[in-house]
């Protein structure tokens, strides 16, 4: 399968696009939550829930601030450019999102109206996403992509009929059958080191 010749690239943000900096464990505590619980799922659930997703939203606001690009992602995203169309799909809100590119310095390579959040569409692993993107774009599974670096991420691509590619960074998980692609940094699919 060569994906570079697929037209459509959709991405996860956090772990994907910028350096993974949230810790996911210990917001689980800080709101009461079972340990590894899916976090939106548990609190959409729960009778508090719009008091937990606000504190969500402020926690993801902050660690909006301190965004990096990850490593190998402008390596990519500069050969994509002019080749594909781009979009983001994550589960935090779009707007986090918005200010999470733009703070990392990616903002340039993405059309606003390609960026999703929780607030758009239903989240990951749920396809719906990416079906909206691609629906927009009047595009079909078979020529788009979907790069995540969690179960999620793979299982919402391979929902909606894309080409999946895990991001690997720390080896050991065990997403392998989910993904079509693994890589430790996105600069690998166009061959640099």
């Amino acid at each position: 399968m060569n994906l570079l010749d697929r037209r459509h690239w959709i991405f996860d943000m956090d772990g994907t696009l910028t350096v993974a900096i949230h810790d996911f464990d210990g917001l689980r505590a800080r709101l009461g939550l079972p340990s590894g619980a899916p976090i939106l799922e548990t609190c959409e659930a729960h009778p508090d829930s719009n008091r937990l997703l606000a504190e969500i939203d402020r926690w993801e606001e902050e660690l909006a601030e301190e965004a990096t690009a990850a490593p190998g992602v402008r390596t990519l995203l500069d050969w994509l450019s002019g080749r594909a169309t781009l979009g983001v799909l994550t589960r935090n809100t779009r707007s986090t999102a918005l200010r999470t590119l733009e703070v990392a310095g990616l903002a340039e390579y993405f059309d606003p109206a390609a960026v999703l959040g929780r607030d758009q569409a239903a989240a990951k692993p749920d396809p719906a996403g990416i079906e909206l993107l691609l629906a927009r774009w009047g595009a079909e599974g078979s020529d788009a992509v979907m790069v995540g670096d969690y179960l999620f991420d793979l299982q919402a691509g391979r929902a909606a009929g894309t080409a999946t590619v895990w991001i690997d960074r720390i080896g050991g998980r065990e997403f392998h059958e989910w993904a079509d692609i693994r890589v430790s940094n996105l600069a690998h699919l166009v061959g640099s080191p």
